[in-house]
């Protein structure tokens, strides 16, 4: 008998639709949710634990079955369920719980009624923030308006002016919970002057740290319709938000590149290469572009043999039209990632808004 619950179960694995994990999309599914009839991977079934009074999971091969659960399975089948719901990926384990969760446990995708209004175009509410200079997380007022194109915070619930007004067009929004050192951690980078800045979020519920960021994805994506009017959606979707290239420490020294190196947190943004004392700091230290290999932009592996100063091994050498930069790795794989990610940046054509940035670094006092 166990052997034939088995069997069964693997033939619905064949059912079409059943391949992929019906959550993230990942190919090859080795779990299953029997109360719901839908077959997940292991990094979403970890997820499916999290909500059992909505689904309750087995390993397809690992776990034993009975009748009742086999039943159940067949009843619902990934394929019809999964015509009841919006296709959608999501990246990181938080945003993935959050759709996990609004599609099975608020059911959201059946109830459109349930659903977010991301795009009603205002939202407002209190998020933990980073002070700049102290380090500690205050409960500070948000407020997004797709009206005025712009996300602002207040320092007093009362203060009739904001403490900043961020623009929608130059605003990131990424998760960091690693970096700020809690799950639901969000950094908002946004430009002031033309130069990054950057502020740290998080709110306790993890529902609500996500609706603000896809409330700021809702107010992009308005902001790039309005802006690139012939543009379609799979072109604007890509530009909602971005994810950094590449982050972490490097040895850097100065223009001169006769004192000595110094340790820096670098975060590779586009083709903004931003370095910070801290990695939390509110602004960077300096920036650098990298445009293409047409405009004279080159990477390479190590430095000049005169140089002097560094402690780690591993240099990288990026030469622009009007100076190189140096910095040294800890270690050949970081140098190996960096490299690649200077790369990538250099191997592409610059777009034409991407010359006015260039032009503006040349000409920083």
């Amino acid at each position: 008998m166990a052997k034939e619950r088995r069997r069964a179960v693997l033939e619905l694995l064949q059912r079409p639709g059943n391949e992929r994990c019906a959550d993230c999309g990942a190919p090859d599914p080795d779990w299953a949710s029997y109360t719901l009839g839908v077959f997940i991977c292991l990094s979403c079934s970890g997820i499916h634990r999290n909500i059992p009074q909505v689904s309750k999971v087995k390993s397809i091969r690992l776990d034993a079955w009975d009748e009742a659960q086999v039943e159940s399975s067949m009843c619902a089948g990934s394929e019809a369920t999964s015509a009841q719901w919006l296709s959608l990926s999501s990246p990181g384990r938080l945003l993935r719980e959050q759709w996990i969760r609004a599609k099975y446990e608020r059911q959201e995708f059946i109830y459109p009624e349930k659903q977010e209004p991301y795009s009603a175009g205002y939202r407002e509410g209190f998020l933990w923030k980073r002070g700049r200079d102290n380090g500690q997380f205050l409960s500070r007022k948000f407020v997004l308006t797709e009206r005025e194109g712009a996300l602002k915070y207040f320092n007093r619930n009362d203060a009739k002016e904001p403490k900043a007004v961020m623009k929608i067009e130059h605003l990131n929004a990424t998760f960091q919970p690693a970096k700020i050192g809690h799950p639901h951690g969000l950094q908002v980078t946004y430009l002031k002057d033309n130069s990054t800045r950057n502020i740290f979020i998080y709110h306790e519920d993890g529902k609500e740290i996500v609706d603000w960021f896809n409330a700021l994805r809702a107010a992009r994506f308005h902001y790039l319709q309005v802006a690139f009017p012939g543009a379609s959606d799979a072109d604007l979707v890509p530009k909602l938000s971005r994810n950094y290239l590449k982050e972490g420490y490097m040895e850097k020294t100065g223009p001169k590149q006769t004192e000595g190196f110094r340790k820096r947190w670098f975060t590779m943004d586009d083709r903004r290469l931003m370095y910070f004392k801290d990695p939390l700091d509110a602004f960077a230290r300096g920036e650098v572009f990298i445009g293409s290999k047409e405009s004279g932009y080159t990477v390479l592996r190590g430095l000049p043999p005169s140089t002097q100063g560094h402690h780690w091994p591993h240099g990288i050498t990026i030469v622009t039209p009007d100076r190189k930069f140096l910095f040294a790795c800890e270690t050949e794989s970081d140098q190996r990632e960096w490299v690649a990610a200077f790369q990538k940046a250099v191997d592409r054509p610059m777009l034409p808004q991407e010359y006015a940035v260039e032009a503006h670094f040349k000409h920083k006092p």
